[in-house]
């Protein structure tokens, strides 16, 4: 597992990932800085939880992601 491998611009999952990261993000701050009804929520909260349990799955699946041949951005040839 590699921290480096998790820029992969080229790589859609790499997108996904920040903008479930992203959008989790946001939907925390709503639930801190909006007076919500106990039913939303929890709907916004579990949201938010996936999103970032996905956004992570993703950053992992990344990391473990071998190189792929041809690949320049890794330096080692």
């Amino acid at each position: 597992m590699k921290l480096s491998r998790l820029w992969q611009p080229r790589n859609p999952a790499f997108w996904l990932m920040l903008v479930l990261n992203v959008l989790s993000s946001i939907l925390a701050w709503v639930l801190r800085s909006y007076p919500l009804v106990p039913l939303a929520m929890i709907v916004v909260a579990g949201f938010a939880l996936m999103n970032a349990w996905i956004g992570l799955r993703l950053a992992i699946g990344l990391m473990r992601e071998d190189t792929p041949p041809g690949d320049q951005t890794s330096g080692v040839r």
